[in-house]
């Protein structure tokens, strides 16, 4: 079974998942929390198609909405009751699609 982590294991991999990035992941509402931006709606759902095949080949899918050229994704495993290594595991690969 995974495990929830602790506050401090959520500071320390937030951490280190933004260490050099522009856009920065948050925590929103107990959930590990990223908006993005494109161009336009076809850029966006692009970026969802790609987001889409990383979460099911982890077996990890997001929480997301989509409006036009905006994606907000928050990530959380339901299984641990909160955010865990999954989270952040799959949060680092959605990253280098930026």
């Amino acid at each position: 079974m995974i495990e929830r982590f602790s506050n401090v294991e959520i500071d320390a991999s937030l951490q280190e998942l933004n260490n050099g990035s522009e856009k920065l992941w948050t925590i929103k509402d107990d959930k590990l929390h990223q908006e993005f931006k494109f161009a336009n709606f076809v850029a966006a759902f692009g970026f969802m198609t790609k987001v889409a095949m990383l979460a099911e080949k982890a077996n990890h899918h997001p929480e997301w909405s989509n409006v036009y050229n905006r994606v907000v994704i928050n990530l959380t495993t339901h299984e641990a009751g909160g955010i865990s290594k999954r989270d952040f595991e799959l949060a680092k690969k959605i990253a280098t699609l930026m």
